[in-house]
């Protein structure tokens, strides 16, 4: 099993008055954190993309670029990318450099995002959400397989006869579908023959054992070789030495950061009760010592008929930068424990 992590580049999640000197420094600190997650021997880092001002991540790209000229082995990926509202053609443009630059160790995860803010951003309807994204994975599987593409669509103006450059060292660049909840993203991931990476940021992991089964049965349908299919799973985590400590640091700033983004969807207040749900053995949260988040990590696993990679998404408690490097230290340990 793959253990990497993923981040949104922080830049203060619940307060706003932050200077371009503090993002810069903020910057400088995810780069030492993946860094010092390839020197460990963890497997991958992923930067996602939003919009909005408390994360820096709107040029995932660009971060995992620079990233790749200070690591030697781990695999750099998105995580996701807002497929629905960009270019397939220059999303895959970008990640071939990003696969020469690092010598092989590009990813993609795509899917249609949690946030809305870059559909008008970029000039597309919400309404479009799904049809957007199915048009767009159509022609960046196309440009992945053919250097060559001819392709007409709906939201984009077609392609005769062109090419596309840069190709990457990777035969195939690989290409994940992020899902969240719904049924239909299960079952088109499984459908394309797509490996899968599932978003479980609350409740009990168990829920979406019949979803992952969608996607398995699709894939199956379809006619893939069983050997290629992969399941992974990206959750929010944090590492301590003991279970109560890990619990006691990380509360806080997850209360107050998803406390702040419920007030957006119409979310109560998260109180502690709903966080130590979440904290259980059977929840979500990947939050413990190395021992129980490896017990936990193998509970979801099999609850899911297997898992090719975990994912821990750390930056979400506004937790100090040397905690988030003590945390990834020990995400090591749970490697060592899962693989035992």
């Amino acid at each position: 099993m793959e253990i990497g992590i993923d981040s949104f580049a922080s830049a203060g999640l619940t307060h706003y008055k932050v200077t371009p000197k503090d993002n810069a420094k903020a910057m400088a600190e995810l780069l030492e954190k993946i860094e010092h997650a390839d020197q460990l021997g963890l497997d991958t880092f992923g930067i996602g993309e939003h919009h909005r001002k408390e994360y820096l991540d709107s040029a995932p790209e660009v971060i995992l670029g620079a990233a790749a000229a200070r690591t030697k082995n781990i695999r750099l990926t998105s995580a996701v990318t807002v497929l629905s509202a960009a270019d397939p053609v220059r999303i895959f443009q970008q990640f071939a450099a990003l696969d020469l630059i690092s010598k092989g160790r590009a990813e993609l995860v795509v899917g249609r995002g949690s946030f809305t803010e870059s559909f008008p951003l970029f000039g597309f309807d919400f309404k479009d959400y799904d049809d957007l994204f199915e048009e767009k994975i159509d022609l960046l599987l196309k440009i992945r397989e053919k250097e060559t593409v001819t392709w007409s669509g709906r939201f984009r103006p077609p392609l005769k006869d062109q090419s596309i450059y840069p190709r990457p060292l990777q035969n195939l660049l690989p290409i994940w579908i992020g899902v969240g909840g719904s049924p239909e993203s299960f079952v088109r991931a499984g459908m394309l023959g797509l490996p899968l990476m599932v978003a479980i940021i609350g409740g009990e992991t168990e829920r979406f054992t019949p979803l992952v089964e969608l996607y398995r049965e699709a894939w199956k349908k379809a006619g893939h070789p069983e050997d290629q299919m992969k399941v992974g799973m990206h959750s929010l985590g944090y590492i301590a030495k003991e279970t109560q400590n890990a619990k006691d640091e990380f509360f806080p700033g997850y209360a107050k950061t998803f406390t702040q983004i419920g007030k957006e969807r119409g979310w109560p207040p998260v109180r502690r009760e709903d966080f130590e749900s979440a904290a259980e053995p059977r929840g979500a949260l990947l939050v413990g010592s190395p021992e129980d988040v490896a017990k936990k990590i193998k509970k979801h696993s099999k609850a899911l008929g297997g898992l090719s990679r975990v994912t821990f998404q750390m930056d979400s408690a506004e937790l100090p930068h040397q905690k988030i490097m003590q945390s990834i230290g020990f995400l090591k340990e749970v490697k060592l424990k899962l693989n035992q």
